[in-house]
This record gives C-alpha cells, structure tokens and sequence, in this order.
C-alpha cells in the first residue's frame, strides 16, 4: 500500500477537517478527498463521516487509525535505521506534569549535551494523556506515574518515589481534594485513597500548574497527594504538613517507558541515565 495515502489519511484524522489537512500537507482538497477515496476503495470501508464542521471516524476508521500510525512509524523508522544506523536525528518526549515540573529539564540538558545533533521535543499532560500519545506514536519514549498497564508498552528506567498525603499545616482542613485534571494518576490514587477510607471528598479542584497547587494547600483550601521529593524541590516542605504513605500502600513509581514493537536506539542509553 501507498505509504502516502497512510500519511494523508492520519493527517486529515488529526485536523478532523479536510481542508486543514490539506494546507498541513501542503496540497490541494481536491487531492487530498481524491487519495481519500483510493484508501476507502482499497480497504471497501468507509472510513470518515462528512459532517458540517469536517469529518469525524466512522468505526472501522477508528480501528483502521493506529494501525495505520504503526505501519508508517515502522517504515520510516526502517528507512532511518538503513540509511543512518547510528544517529538518533529525533526524540520526542511525553511527561506527566509532576516530573515536567522539576525534572524534566535536567533530563532534556544531558541528552542534548549527548546527543548534540538530536532534536528534541517535548510533550506534557497527565499520565493518561501522554500514555495515549506514545501508544498513538505521537512521542517515542514517555515518563508516567506508575507501572503502565497496556501491554503494548515496556518499562526502560524506574524511579520510585516516596509518595505524601499533603495538608495544611494549621487549621481543620476541608475534604477537597486538589490535584491535576482527569487522567492523572495522583489524582485518581487520592479518589481512591478516600474512597476505601470511607471518607466524603466534599469537592475536587483541578489545576494545571504544580506551584498553584502547592500554594492553595498551604493556605488551606484541602489537600492532594504527591512525590515527597517534588514538593521539597520546590521549597514548600516548611509550609506544608506532609504524611508520607508506607510503600505497601502507595508505590507510585515515575516510569520512563515505550512501545514495546517501537524501542529507541538510544534505549541501553536511556536505562542507564542517571535521573
């Protein structure tokens, strides 16, 4: 099959919008709705809906998309590992927005300084979110909290943490819960923490900056869960009471993972970086 019918099909599902993808892809509509009718012909699917403000995936569109993505990523990646066995040209990086938070720059600094001709990038989100895109392969390697749970993905390096129950440290704290939007991992841990405890969450708050979080703990708006070394980095130790969690209890390790079929060149590198 026509790797570029492949490129075109993903590009038009990542605009949901026909035109959009063709100015991406630096052709006309005309063409790119003609190669979309090749691929449906190929296949005898449908594989988009036409609606008013674009396309959305019919289902076997939805099925036919990560397949789709695997098969282009394998080519190229079989193209550059032929042409250039050695180089690494391009890294692209997921994190979750705790280890993005503190970390993450030191991490990006030693490849960079390693691999000068490289060029990286960099994605964030919640765990959930940078998973989908490395298994989506929009990012070839991915820091989470927490052991993956698809099995499409391989662990390269762990880092276990100590995890803490942080609180206000004077006054009676109320029951809200602050943490990261939905798909982070802290965040789904507290819920559940509560929940076994029998415990009445009276509100959850959602933030999408670390500092912010820390700071509306410390005045006391309620409480989250985190890496104990996270908030002693960013300087709130002093301000904020800290219950740590036995292990048993919460063993949230932060992961440095990738598909199992899609393992960087540089993996033996990145297993023994220090972090």
């Amino acid at each position: 099959m026509d790797m570029n019918l492949l490129k075109v099909f993903v590009g038009v599902v990542n605009k949901k919008s026909i035109s959009l993808a063709s100015n991406e892809l630096k052709c006309s509509q005309s063409n790119v709705t003609s190669r979309i009718k090749q691929l449906e012909k190929i296949l005898g699917l449908e594989l988009f809906y036409r609606v008013p403000k674009g396309v959305i995936l019919t289902e076997y569109g939805e099925r036919f998309y990560p397949k789709a993505l695997e098969l282009i990523y394998k080519m190229e990646d079989a193209i550059t590992s032929l042409t250039n066995e050695e180089s690494l040209t391009y890294l692209r990086v997921g994190s979750n927005e705790v280890f993005a938070a503190i970390k993450i720059s030191p991490f990006l600094m030693k490849l960079h300084e390693d691999f000068p001709n490289t060029q990286l990038e960099l994605f964030t989100g919640t765990t959930k979110y940078v998973t989908e895109m490395l298994l989506d392969y929009k990012v070839d390697i991915a820091f989470i909290s927490g052991e993956p749970k698809s099995d499409k993905l391989v662990i390269l390096k762990k880092i276990e943490e100590e995890i803490g129950l942080l609180e206000p440290r004077e006054g009676n704290t109320p029951n809200v819960t602050l943490t990261f939007k939905e798909g982070c991992a802290y965040a789904e841990f507290l819920k559940d923490y509560y929940k076994q405890r029998n415990l009445h969450v009276e509100k959850s708050l959602f933030f999408g900056s670390l500092d912010t979080i820390l700071s509306c703990i410390k005045v006391g708006m309620g409480k989250s869960l985190l890496p104990t070394s996270i908030v002693k980095k960013m300087g709130y130790d002093k301000d904020i009471k800290i219950t740590v969690l036995d292990k048993k209890e919460a063993n949230i390790p932060t992961c440095l993972v990738c598909r199992k079929d899609f393992i960087p060149k540089i993996s033996e590198y990145l297993k023994g970086m220090e972090i």
